[in-house]
């Protein structure tokens, strides 16, 4: 009896253990039903962009900053974890069918990813496209196509976005927020600042965007999916093209549920003491410098050049400066709160199927219009127009010239290179 009584304390023991592990992070957020109270459009948000993340193998960046996990990225053959998708038509098929390639149709190799794979050729122009270009606000746009969130201002600039939410938050889905005075739940976007614009910080932000200063040029967004899970104070957030993947993010919240300002702000920290750095070299002085001269702006973003992933080693980080190696010592600026479901509008059509055609084939889809989007003015509604490039011989197709949207405007066209994020 004695020695039962034993184990069945011992199975109760490990019982409570494996409940406060679950509570802790053993079980994956994005594995879990919506939490009570989550409405519709932001279940539907957290559903596809949680699919993507298991898609891509589950990449993760761990609360300390360390990177943990890192899959597959960009631009390799590698078929994701459906064992049929390379990953590098996946980006494409984020560009294609968000609409927004259609903005970057002056972009070498953008047209070839219309329709990739179809000769040798196209793959190589459209892979080189994928790799050269940031894809993170073609990513989130295209979650919230999906979703579908048909006010959202589909870009490839994050900036678009935040800056509607600000400016024009009758029009957006969005209201923009502090994010060390807002609580993040999931559905909304945390976004920080990046490159030449780090360190500016919020109050560098609301500045350019009330314009009394720059509009900052290099941002980037992730897409929250969780937060403080079983009381672990953790957020968790999903984004496209950190670390050139779809990657997990989680971050440290407060006994309130907001962002601990103090570890996130040490990039704005550094900037302003001349740490920045810009495509991996070391710069002096704060970011806040106007675009420079000659460079062409389009929906309030430079087209000056930056470094092409979202994320860049931070200025101190060597072996001897550990703690300095956080990829989340970033330089948090925003958070974009979803509006409640009953203010939100209907939905997009359903998009067109995606189907990858293997390289060197010599062959076309069938033509399905490929969806393209002009962008408008800051304030202007967005719009999505059906495009399609003409016909031509299936066995020998020339390479195509991105069409041009007639619903906008000569000086919205953005010439290489195009700003990223």
């Amino acid at each position: 009896m004695r020695r039962l009584h034993a184990l069945a304390l011992l199975a109760l023991a490990a019982s409570a253990a494996g409940t406060a592990h679950a509570a802790q992070g053993g079980v994956e957020v994005c594995d879990l039903p919506p939490r009570f109270g989550i409405e519709a459009t932001a279940a539907a948000i957290i559903r596809i962009a949680c699919d993507e993340h298991r898609l891509w193998t589950r990449p993760f960046i761990e609360a300390d900053g360390r990177v943990a996990w890192l899959g597959v990225t960009e631009g390799e053959r590698i078929a994701l974890a459906d064992d049929y998708t390379p990953a590098w038509q996946r980006v494409a098929k984020y560009w294609r069918e968000s609409g927004t390639l259609s903005a970057m149709g002056s972009t070498a190799g953008a047209a070839s990813c219309l329709y990739p794979g179809t000769t040798r050729e196209a793959v190589s122009d459209c892979r080189a496209f994928i790799i050269d270009n940031p894809w993170s606000a073609a990513f989130v746009s295209w979650v919230m196509m999906r979703a579908p969130l048909p006010e959202f201002f589909r870009s490839p600039r994050h900036m678009d976005y935040i800056a509607r939410a600000w400016r024009n938050p009758e029009l957006s889905p969005y209201l923009y927020m502090d994010p060390f005075t807002g609580r993040p739940v999931p559905g909304d976007l945390l976004c920080f600042l990046r490159a030449d614009d780090q360190g500016r910080g919020t109050a560098g932000l609301r500045a350019g965007l009330s314009g009394n200063g720059p509009l900052p040029a290099y941002s980037h967004c992730d897409i929250v999916v969780a937060a403080n899970v079983g009381g672990d104070r953790t957020l968790y957030l999903v984004g496209g093209n950190v670390l050139n993947t779809v990657m997990m993010r989680k971050l440290p919240l407060d006994a309130s549920g907001r962002l601990l300002p103090g570890p996130l702000q040490a990039a704005a920290e550094d900037a302003l003491r001349g740490e920045s750095r810009v495509a991996g070299r070391p710069v002096t002085g704060t970011a806040a410098a106007p675009p420079a001269a000659g460079a062409v702006t389009m929906g309030g973003t430079s087209t000056t050049s930056a470094p092409v992933s979202d994320e860049v080693v931070p200025p101190a980080c060597r072996p001897g400066n550990p703690s300095a190696c956080s990829f989340n010592r970033r330089d948090w600026v925003a958070l974009l709160k979803l509006k409640p479901q009953a203010q939100l509008r209907g939905g997009y059509p359903p998009p067109a199927p995606f189907r990858p055609i293997p390289a060197g084939t010599g062959t076309r889809p069938a033509p399905a219009p490929a969806q393209g989007v002009a962008i408008p003015p800051a304030g202007a509604p967005a719009a999505a127009p059906a495009v399609r490039p003409p016909a031509t011989p299936a066995s020998s197709p020339p390479r195509q010239a991105m069409p041009s949207p007639a619903a906008a405007p000569a000086a919205q066209e953005p010439p290489p290179p195009p700003a990223g994020g």
